[in-house]
């Protein structure tokens, strides 16, 4: 079974994180997120993964040609211009010839994809929609479904007043291999918009597969930072990293005295220094240093963060190579340092 990650895009909206590195490789437990994308399809019985890139693909192919170590084959789709979601999809027509996963880069669900497959051939869809409920449908594309789960509407971005369901485009579909002829090649096409109305006004066959199970939408910094928190404290699920309490890294140093609490992520080579307190869930990147007295909670900690001596860093994410001096205070912040002694916050 074969399946295409939609992981071009800036990232604009996870800006300042994206200033670092692009959107889709962004670290969730230490590990690119696209990496827990990966496992979780491959878990599945996925056994061909088709990234579709666009925007700065170079750290994505470096990364993984060095090897993952999951049962798949990665394919690579390049763009030479941004396509939109469909648009990418048939500029990767080569590599399809039978059903096929399509997922959106930058969410994370544990939905049920072999539930979803079986789902979609029982009642033999050319396309099913994943959805899943949210309190606020109001900055997402609706769904409207019969009792049998057949689609009857999309609705984008409805007003408040004109809400008809809270089922969502969960950005997870399966699609046979002739929706492909409704993409035309080399243009920006949408499926919410293009692909997906189109099949209903010609009355073909779509499908929605409703799901409870959790999903995120990491499309900005706050979204991130709760997507580690969540990961961390089990409240989802990766097979890449399991988390029972305070888990350091066997070479890191940590100080007798220092306090530690809650679900803990120490990656290599860290120091945290006497009467440090870190209250989790927090997740700190390689090469880290927490100084004398400093306190960390509920934050993402990247690569090469230094927190001086009796500063506080609280509900925050602190990207790779940032300092947070001495007795300074933070909380709620999303820093990426630029260059020495130049920082973007948001």
């Amino acid at each position: 079974m074969k399946a295409i990650i939609l992981v071009g895009g800036e990232g604009v909206r996870l800006r300042p994180l994206t200033y670092a590195v692009v959107k889709s490789m962004v670290p969730v437990l230490n590990k690119p997120f696209l990496e827990h994308v990966i496992k979780n399809l491959v878990d599945q019985g996925i056994n061909e993964i088709i990234l579709a890139m666009g925007y700065k693909p170079e750290s994505i192919y470096e990364y993984f040609k060095k090897g993952t170590g999951f049962d798949c084959k990665l394919v690579y789709s390049l763009e030479d211009k941004p396509l939109g979601t469909a648009g990418a999809i048939r500029n990767a027509a080569q590599y399809i010839d039978s059903t096929f996963f399509v997922l959106n880069g930058d969410t994370f669900s544990d939905i049920d994809y072999t539930a979803m497959l079986r789902f979609h051939r029982r009642n033999k869809s050319r396309a099913t929609i994943a959805l899943t409920r949210v309190e606020d449908p109001t900055r997402f594309g609706v769904v409207e479904t019969d009792e049998n789960g057949k689609v009857k509407a999309f609705i984008e971005k409805p007003a408040p007043d004109k809400v008809t369901s809270h089922w969502i485009n969960a950005g997870v579909y399966i699609l046979e291999p002739e929706v492909l002829d409704r993409i035309p090649m080399g243009e920006k096409y949408m499926f919410e918009r293009g692909v997906f109305p189109g099949m209903l006004a010609d009355g073909e066959p779509v499908y929605a597969y409703k799901s409870e199970a959790y999903w995120i939408d990491m499309g900005n910094p706050a979204q991130y930072h709760q997507l580690n928190m969540d990961m961390l404290q089990g409240k989802c699920k990766s097979q890449l990293c399991h988390v029972e309490s305070t888990t350091p890294s066997p070479d890191s140093d940590i100080h007798a005295s220092v306090i530690t609490s809650g679900a803990i992520l120490i990656d290599g080579n860290c120091k945290i220094e006497e009467n440090a307190q870190i209250r989790g869930p927090v997740i700190m990147g390689k090469d880290c240093r927490i100084k004398k007295g400093a306190f960390v909670g509920n934050t993402v900690l990247w690569d090469s963060v230094i927190i001086g001596e009796n500063a506080s860093v609280l509900n925050s994410i602190i990207a790779d190579g940032a300092i947070i001096k001495d007795k300074v205070s933070i909380k709620g912040e999303t820093i990426y340092q630029a260059a020495p002694g130049e920082s973007h916050t948001k």
